[in-house]
């Protein structure tokens, strides 16, 4: 069958041949019709995930959309290895499979799944959310950031906050739901007073961090507590990407003087099965919330010419 295939890491994908897998107990075979390039996916694929394959060859993919044998539409995730999303057929552990609505096409579906999933998760399963609390989207011009805005306020979230480095992206930002904005490209001290004004002003329940790096320790800072006396309001933050870098400088007293709790979610932190019922209540919501996400079919064929792109769209590859 046709595939993308990683050969070696640090190079892109080639399309090739490779064998079918044969479904093992408890598992089903799915026909792809689309699998999304996500981070993830990309950094899977360049070794330097935790969840990264340590042999090659192997084809790359966490999930994607495509026909049971019996012709029901699935959004599957974690096929079974080395065979990953981007093939003509995978093997998918039964449970990791979810009907797709009928209104929903194969693109956005594909599209939607890995970035909503990262802040629903976050907010459901992590920071254990409910409706009516505040939250704060560090890093929310990317695809999975502007997806944050929304299922927030999807789940009753009764104020968002956004941030970006961007100021010309506010406007689309607040379209989205946003209800203030604050620009990370400011002098430290400016900055982290205009987050301790949101935070301790108008109060913050839940973080989610795309960014980690300088702007989740500018968010730390602005955080930090003085002793007042009374116990400090309690305040998850959730980790999701490192798209600022991989390190930050923390004052531990933060983590004495206020009620800070530091959560990160991935693979790992939420059980696989979890995830996949994640996007099946994700891909419910998209028509109802009114969902929203840019995305770009791709043919898998093109897989090596379109792998480093950069693009302000979700790449799709479809078979």
């Amino acid at each position: 069958m046709k595939a993308a295939i990683v050969h070696a890491f640090g190079q892109a994908p080639r399309y090739g041949d490779i064998d079918t897998p044969v479904a093992a107990a408890g598992e089903v075979l799915v026909n792809v019709r689309a699998a999304s390039l996500s981070q993830l996916v990309r950094a899977q694929a360049s070794g330097k995930h935790y969840s990264s394959s340590k042999t090659l060859p192997f084809v790359p993919g966490a999930d994607g959309v495509g026909l049971l044998e019996d012709g029901t539409r699935v959004y599957f995730a974690f096929p079974r290895g080395p065979i990953g999303a981007m093939a003509e057929t995978v093997a998918v552990n039964a449970r990791y499979c979810v009907p797709v609505p009928e209104g929903i096409d194969d693109i956005t579906a594909a599209a939607i799944a890995n970035p909503g999933m990262s802040s629903w998760a976050a907010l459901q399963e992590r920071a254990g959310f409910k409706p009516g609390e505040r939250v704060l989207v560090n890093g929310a011009a990317g695809i999975s950031g502007r997806l944050a805005i929304q299922v927030a306020k999807h789940l009753g979230a009764s104020r968002v906050v956004a941030t970006a480095r961007n100021p010309a992206v506010e406007p689309e930002l607040r379209q989205l739901g946003a209800d203030e904005f604050i620009c990370l490209d400011q002098p430290t001290d400016q900055l982290t007073a205009a987050l301790r004004s949101e935070i301790q002003g108008m109060s913050v329940d839940v973080i989610l961090d795309y960014l980690w790096g300088p702007p989740a320790a500018c968010i730390l800072e602005a955080i930090s507590g003085y002793g007042s006396g009374a116990a400090a309001p309690r305040i998850r933050f959730v980790n999701i990407g490192a798209l600022a870098g991989a390190t930050l400088p923390m004052n531990p007293g933060v983590l004495r003087s206020t009620g800070l709790e530091m959560l990160g979610t991935g693979l790992g932190s939420v059980a696989n099965e979890k995830l996949v019922e994640v996007v099946g209540a994700l891909l419910q919501a998209v028509e109802p919330a009114n969902l929203r996400v840019e995305a770009e079919a791709v043919a898998l064929s093109e897989v090596e010419a379109s792998w480093q792109r950069s693009a302000s769209e979700r790449i799709v590859f479809t078979l």
